[in-house]
């Protein structure tokens, strides 16, 4: 290897940086080749500016930072690009850029950090003869292949601290405290930090739940004695006789944005006397500085991928499998999104402990 290229691509997530930090470490000791980073995801290579040399210097303190030195995008698709011509808006396939951008800088592997999206892409581009190797980073943890993807962790951990904090409050003034959590399709957040954090409900997308078992199982409470309530709700969660909520329906420069579900049921409990509050912890989840676990688990699949791309494995994924670091293709990984087993242990100890899922 002479020269690899690494890119981070949709949302932001605690360990990025880890990752980056990793690769630029690996391939510099260990091969002796030259790293070079694309800024802003995909975008980078439509941008004059848009690319970086990366060495020891640059990623010299970035180990316990949140976010990602190379910034990312979550709109940058290059097979629907959109641009403006002739003062219209135009969706364009300029997938050939990147594929030709890759060839000019000479890369012998492009390191794609990011979520189903991102990796989705970097499996088109590989079918496209680009050299891919994919690095799964979502705080949703919803990566198919991975028993866990980095970010997830500290999510969790920030989400679960939110519960504990909401729980004083809820004690105090007798209030059923509602707290809505990201996930996008996938519950995973809510359902372990609702596990964690000792919440009463936990509403999640791959159960629909009724308004009227939420109520029934707060007034049960309240019938034994416990007159507050904390339920943890996912973003995408759902009533069975409704859509999901978006707070933001999308358009052609932006992606839709799921919320709302959270003052949706406040308002319900309101509507039936119960004093109800409704935090959105929002993009909280996303930053700031990641767990030692997201640090620990980044760290490994930067490592990991760089040791991918001298064996030529390209349109494969790193992944975690049984506490070892191993890898799949790309297509199998993507093929089916992960979510919830509602047969797995989680549930079934949720079950256990009395927490209701709206059913």
């Amino acid at each position: 290897m002479k020269r690899i290229g690494v890119l981070t691509g949709g949302g932001d997530a605690p360990g990025l940086n880890a990752v980056i930090r990793s690769v630029v470490k690996t391939t510099i000791n260990i091969y002796g080749c030259e790293v070079i980073g694309i800024r802003d995801g995909f975008d980078g290579f439509f941008h004059p500016n848009g690319i970086t040399p990366l060495g020891m210097a640059e990623v010299k303190g970035i180990l316990p930072r949140g976010g990602t030195i190379l910034g990312t995008a979550n709109r940058g698709n290059p097979f629907a690009r959109t641009v403006i011509r002739n003062g219209k808006e135009v969706v364009e396939d300029v997938s050939d850029v990147v594929v030709q951008s890759v060839k000019n800088l000479n890369l012998d592997a492009l390191i794609v950090l990011g979520g189903d999206g991102t990796l989705r892409i970097g499996m088109e581009l590989f079918e496209k003869g680009v050299p891919i190797i994919g690095v799964p980073k979502t705080i949703d943890n919803d990566v198919g292949g991975t028993e866990v993807t980095f970010g997830f962790d500290t999510a969790l951990m920030i989400a679960t601290e939110a519960l504990d904090r909401l729980h004083t409050t809820a004690e105090a003034h007798h209030r059923a405290m509602i707290l809505e959590l990201m996930g996008r399709d996938a519950g995973f957040i809510a359902l372990h930090a609702g596990l964690a954090g000792g919440a009463d409900v936990i509403l999640i997308p791959e159960i629909p739940f009724m308004y009227e078992k939420v109520l029934q199982k707060v007034n049960q409470r309240i019938k034994d004695g416990n007159l507050f309530s904390i339920l943890a709700v996912s973003e995408g969660a759902r009533a069975t006789d409704e859509e999901q909520i978006f707070s933001h329906h999308g358009s052609t420069f932006e992606n839709a944005r799921l919320g709302g579900i959270g003052w949706r049921v406040g308002e319900y409990l309101d509507e039936q006397g119960l004093e109800t509050r409704v935090t959105v912890l929002g993009h909280v989840q996303r930053g700031g500085i990641p767990t030692a676990y997201d640090r620990w688990l980044a760290t490994r699949f930067g490592a990991a991928a760089v040791r991918l791309a001298e064996k030529k494995g390209f349109g494969r994924m790193v992944a975690l499998k049984n506490s070892r670091v191993e890898d799949l293709e790309l297509s199998a990984a993507l093929k089916t999104p992960k979510r919830v087993d509602l047969e797995g242990d989680a549930i079934v100890t949720a079950h256990g402990l009395g927490v209701s899922f709206g059913i």
